[in-house]
């Protein structure tokens, strides 16, 4: 393979087209202010490398980024790629990955509204992330051990699976489908309204007006924490650990809880059971 160390670049589309590249301690920076640095390369490696330009990845076939930095001048940094492995990678312009398939990333530190746009399978993991809209109508996530901090996330998304996460966020996983969240917090108002066949299984979760107008929603041994008006016209099955404020209309199916604070059955299609009881056996397992 090809190796190029120790250069640095500025022009436009300094590297394109190249295959089976090595690229290791360059910065792509300079006042010729150029753009796409790496567009349509195949096979190529990229290790403790400096971005500060925009586009350096789009329409990339096997890519592997490590140790690297990109800026926030580095806008909407990868798109229209495939085969991604990112690690230890800083990557800190707007919208830094958008339209790709099969990334990896691990180590990395996010910071990136309108992260993850309609991307086919990635896998995330010791990552933390801050971001707005974060992975809009993406699907086949596979997250661990994640901490993402911003609103709007995980809207429209499917078929996914997050574990041992952590996340700080509002209106998340609205029109979500097949979705399940393992041994997770999740923190933030309105959390999963108008969702489908999400499961939530050890989880705690804080924040008002959670989980409404949701299709076969469960959730298996989780905590509810200041959760005021939850399950509002859902299809339900749950089994809660902890006391909740308020129930507001369930739809139908079960709910078993230590205690509520009120329960509101107001509308005549309300037909969801809510059963008080201190030692609750699991109905969803």
């Amino acid at each position: 393979m090809k190796m190029i160390t120790n250069k640095t670049f500025d022009e436009e589309r300094a590297l394109y087209g190249e295959k089976d590249l090595v690229v290791k301690n360059c910065n792509f920076d300079g006042s010729a202010d150029g753009e796409s640095a790496f567009k349509e390369g195949r096979e190529v490696t990229v290790i403790d490398c400096f971005f500060n330009l925009r586009y350096p990845f789009w329409h990339d076939d096997g890519l592997k980024i490590s140790e690297s930095e990109m800026t926030e001048l580095c806008r909407a940094a990868l798109w229209y790629s495939k085969n991604i492995e990112i690690t230890d990678t800083k990557l800190h312009g707007i919208k830094a990955l958008r339209e790709c398939s099969k990334v990896k990333m691990r180590g990395c530190d996010i910071i990136s509204p309108e992260f993850g746009w309609s991307v086919y399978g990635i896998e995330m993991e010791d990552c933390i992330v801050e971001s707005e809209y974060f992975m809009m109508r993406s699907n086949h996530l596979n997250f661990c051990n994640v901490q993402m901090k911003g609103k709007y996330s995980f809207q429209y998304i499917e078929d996914s699976i997050f574990e041992n996460c952590i996340f700080d966020t509002k209106d998340a996983f609205w029109h979500a489908k097949n979705i399940t969240v393992r041994n997770s917090v999740v923190k933030g108002e309105y959390l999963a309204w108008y969702s489908e066949n999400i499961t939530f299984e050890n989880c705690k979760i804080i924040g008002t007006q959670p989980l409404c107008y949701c299709k076969n929603l469960k959730l298996i041994n989780c905590e509810m924490i200041d959760t005021d008006l939850s399950f509002e016209r859902s299809d339900v099955e749950a089994t809660l650990t902890t006391p909740i404020v308020s129930i507001k209309n369930p739809l139908s199916g079960h709910i078993y809880v230590p205690k509520v604070g009120e329960i509101i059955m107001d509308i005549a299609e309300a037909k969801g059971e809510i059963i008080i009881q201190k030692n609750c056996c699991c109905c969803c397992a």
